[in-house]
């Protein structure tokens, strides 16, 4: 089987890496089949194309779509878009537009804690114009020495109940899909076992996800546990979605997988390829 990595990020979201060197890494390291997964963004995907045809790797052009579901951000990733798609495109405009105003909220939330200059000091760290993250303010705070690292920011900072969280609105679940499926792609729920539901709540989402038109759930991740993948993967054959993997690659030392070390899907599990 191929060596598939469906979820990996650049430096035109939050990655380290610019999109030709997630490619070469991802090459080099055995990937024959490459999703980029930027951040409710797509400008990464022309210079990672041309990378991709160099390398001799396929690459699947893709977008990682943030959406407010039950009082919480969930995130849904775009495979096999038309990344020049009008509906898409301005659905991502309208999304990255809430996270600038979410940055200035944040940077204000953590000058009330005591941070002061925070937004000026995670702009260092944006590479593309268009895009602002918290694991940009995460990069400042712990290279300003308050935290010690960039995962710790989060615990400490921009999670719900402290001084840096603040509550955003983003797309809705159905319209994600939509902008998705408007632009040819298959709609994959990111990382499932990082949401915090319950085993109900889950079930509600996976459900809602599928009747939206969803089509994969990413049972291989980095932040599942081998009893959540096997859990992840028995929820996909229950509610009829493929499955999908995903290294969620960030960058030398701010991943918990590197690309490419990801192993085969669980028997049973079709995977979102399977039509390609």
């Amino acid at each position: 089987m191929p060596g598939y990595d469906l979820h990996a990020h650049s430096t035109h979201s939050d990655g380290l890496l610019a999109p030709a060197a997630v490619v070469a890494r991802a090459a080099a390291r055995g990937v024959e089949v490459l999703a980029l997964t930027d951040h409710d963004e797509v400008s990464g995907l022309v210079e990672a194309r041309a990378a991709a045809a160099e390398a001799g790797i396929t690459l699947v052009a893709g977008s990682e779509l943030s959406v407010s579901w039950d009082r919480l951000t969930i995130h849904i990733i775009a495979l096999g878009i038309d990344s020049e798609n009008a509906m898409l495109a301005q659905g991502l405009a309208a999304i990255r537009t809430g996270r600038t105003l979410r940055a200035r909220r944040i940077a204000d939330a953590l000058a009330e804690a005591g941070i002061r200059g925070a937004y000026e000091g995670a702009m260092q760290y944006v590479t593309s114009e268009r895009l602002i993250s918290r694991t940009h303010f995460a990069r400042y705070l712990v290279d300003a020495g308050h935290v010690g690292e960039v995962r710790d920011v989060f615990k400490r900072f921009l999670v719900p109940g402290k001084p840096g969280y603040v509550a955003h609105q983003w797309a809705t679940l159905g319209q994600a899909v939509g902008w998705i499926r408007a632009a040819g792609g298959q709609a994959v729920l990111a990382h499932p076992g990082r949401y915090k539901v319950t085993r109900s709540g889950m079930r509600r989402l996976l459900s809602e996800f599928r009747d939206a038109g969803g089509d994969a759930v990413e049972v291989l991740s980095p932040s599942h546990t081998p009893a959540q993948v096997a859990e992840y993967a028995g929820l996909a054959r229950v509610f009829g979605l493929r499955g999908s993997c995903g290294s969620d690659y960030h960058g030398p030392g701010e991943s918990r997988l590197d690309l490419g070390d990801l192993p085969a899907l669980p028997s049973g599990v079709v995977p979102v390829w399977k039509d390609w």
